[in-house]
């Protein structure tokens, strides 16, 4: 643990990022080195993110504001690719 970044807010919002993009089969999982798309819980992160841009409003730096802001727009962009490619491989 000593050789990890201490915890702050971006830390935070970058570590729920990361998890998203490896739901979304962006990156491959660190455990298993496989490349999956679970939406549900990529969707499920993505909330958790809008919940938390929702409460914090007002009580964060504006670095803090646009990191959390930028994330939640490419997270639900990068969703909706996933949800299109996933649509049109099951009308295959």
């Amino acid at each position: 643990m000593a050789d990890e970044a201490p915890l702050d807010f971006a830390t935070f919002i970058i570590s729920m990022n990361h998890s998203a993009l490896i739901e979304l089969g962006v990156a491959p999982d660190p455990d298993t080195q496989k490349v999956e798309v679970n939406i549900g819980h990529a969707r499920h992160t993505i909330d958790m993110l809008a919940m938390l841009e929702e409460k914090t409003k007002g009580n964060l730096t504006g670095d803090e504001e646009r990191l959390l802001h930028q994330v939640l727009y490419d997270l639900r962009m990068r969703c909706m690719e996933a949800e299109k490619r996933l649509a049109a491989k099951a009308a295959k």
